[in-house]
């Protein structure tokens, strides 16, 4: 995030009005609602993690233990837990934790 000086990109009446709230501090304008994203959705990271979780899931699925994947991807066990039971609930099975 960049440093903006008001009067550079502001019209004085509003320089102006706003300098009747506050004046020498910095103010920081959010983005429109509609131009807002996600965390993790320009990274990437939202994704990775989902294929992550996924990959917990089956091999979890497929025999492997709590205790093994904590090791393999250096979480707690109740984040594996809660990431087992979160993609159990969301495919509809009963989760096997």
């Amino acid at each position: 995030m960049s440093y903006v000086n008001g009067k550079d990109v502001l019209p004085p009446g509003l320089l102006e009005e706003l300098q009747g709230y506050i004046q020498g501090e910095l103010l920081y304008i959010p983005k429109k609602a509609e131009e807002r994203v996600r965390w993790g959705e320009n990274s990437g990271s939202r994704q990775e993690i989902a294929a992550r979780n996924e990959e917990i899931f089956c091999s979890h699925s497929s025999g492997c233990s709590v205790n093994e994947l904590q090791k393999r991807y250096h979480l707690s066990e109740e984040s594996i837990r809660k990431i087992i039971s979160n993609a159990a609930n969301a495919a509809g099975d009963e989760p096997l934790v």
